[in-house]
């Protein structure tokens, strides 16, 4: 089996492996498994037994630029025509601890293919496209099956992200239903090892496993493992599957698990299926960004679709929508030409039509009530009205 010409014919990707050629140079991982499944192949990694630094000489005398960027792990990132790849030594793990490993250098395909997460993963391409499968991968991907390389037990005490990945590997490239059996109790059995990651580790992954067109499956074994209650306490499968039951028009239907896409907003999935979990504190428990967190108080609003697309935008009121529906609430059946008309409303009225009668907290109050009567009148309130409104409640005591 042979990798596709436009793979190993690329021409920045010849330059690194000619300059390695005194070496065994070999591509490896996600662009082997990519480009065998035909999917898009976006950085190519090359495995060599050449050292670190072998391999910043071998690229200085070809004309390329390396970087040192992980060189105590064994990793150059190599510059050929501005473009990017990382060159790492084949290794063998010396010592692990869960969260990270010792490793030493080694010549050997098959130390380096041993210490990989999954067969799936520990594919490599000759310079001429042929495929090595030191471990059983290529049965594996025919199956689409994500399978952990060797004992599943010491992949996961290696480094107990792999549980977090093996979930986010099944919702983007497992067959639905066959998830690999040993893989789901061993994770299972060590749901408690992911206490010892990161919050920041945990949350990107799970950024990624939510991303997957259709998640359900991999979150509902999450949630039978124990894994899902580790990471996210309160969290509910059973919140995503309702979410990816709803037709974008607010019925429930099947197909892909609908996202921002079908909601005219650019805004990644992630964070409306997050949000569809109900967890107690997604922001805490994945270390979210201060921007990241706003969006999920956001997705909990309990504003009309009306106020929440004047305050919040549309793409963000189409959510609300989208979750309210999957919630068992009836939405109006012209609700998304009501979230577009509320977004892009203005209140008529502004301060300087006030201050000839109100000033200070008077001001205030009363701008705030005639919004307020405008928002109630879905925004049809002529400003005359709306000024004798501001003016009675800045007036009250």
């Amino acid at each position: 089996m042979r990798l596709p010409r436009a793979i190993m014919g690329d021409p920045s990707l010849r330059r690194v492996l000619g300059a390695l050629a005194p070496h065994r140079a070999l591509v490896v991982g996600g662009a082997v498994r990519n480009a065998l499944l035909g999917e898009p192949v976006e950085d190519i990694d090359i495995a060599t037994d050449a050292r670190p630094g072998q391999v910043v000489d071998l690229a200085r005398a070809a004309g390329l630029k390396p970087v040192p960027t992980g060189i105590e792990h064994g990793t150059v990132t190599v510059v050929a025509d501005g473009r990017g790849f990382e060159v790492t030594t084949f290794r063998r793990d010396v010592e692990t601890d869960g969260r990270r490993a010792v490793v030493a250098f080694s010549d050997r395909i098959e130390d380096d293919a041993a210490r990989r997460d999954f067969t799936m993963n520990a594919l490599y391409a000759e310079p001429s496209g042929e495929v090595l499968d030191p471990v059983g991968g290529l049965p594996d991907l025919s199956a689409r099956r994500v399978r952990f390389v060797g004992d599943p037990d010491r992949r996961i005490t290696e480094d107990y992200l792999r549980i977090l990945r093996f979930f986010r590997f099944h919702a983007r490239y497992g067959r639905p239903g066959a998830a690999d059996a040993e893989a789901v109790a061993a994770c299972a059995r060590h749901a408690q090892g992911l206490s010892r990651i990161s919050r920041e580790r945990i949350g990107a992954e799970m950024r990624k496993l939510l991303s997957a067109d259709d998640p359900v499956e991999a979150v509902r074994l999450m949630e039978t493992t124990g894994v899902l209650a580790q990471v996210l306490p309160g969290g509910r499968a059973d919140g995503l599957a309702a979410l990816c039951a709803v037709a974008p028009e607010g019925g429930a239907g099947p197909g892909r698990c609908p996202g921002p896409r079908d909601i005219s907003t650019k805004k990644k999935d992630w964070e409306l299926r997050l949000a569809a979990l109900g967890a107690e504190d997604t922001a805490g428990a994945l270390r979210l960004s201060r921007a990241e967190a706003r969006v999920q108080e956001e997705l909990r609003s309990g504003l009309p679709l009306g106020e929440a697309a004047y305050r919040l935008g549309a793409g963000r009121a189409g959510q609300l929508a989208l979750l309210r529906a999957s919630r068992g609430e009836a939405l109006r059946s012209d609700w998304r030409e009501q979230i577009d008309f509320a977004a892009k409303q203005v209140l008529p009225i502004s301060a300087a039509d006030l201050s000839h009668r109100l000033s200070g907290p008077a001001l205030g109050r009363g701008l705030k009530a005639a919004e307020a009567a405008w928002i109630e009148g879905d925004f049809l309130m002529p400003a005359p009205a709306l000024v004798d409104i501001a003016v009675l409640a800045g007036d009250a005591p």
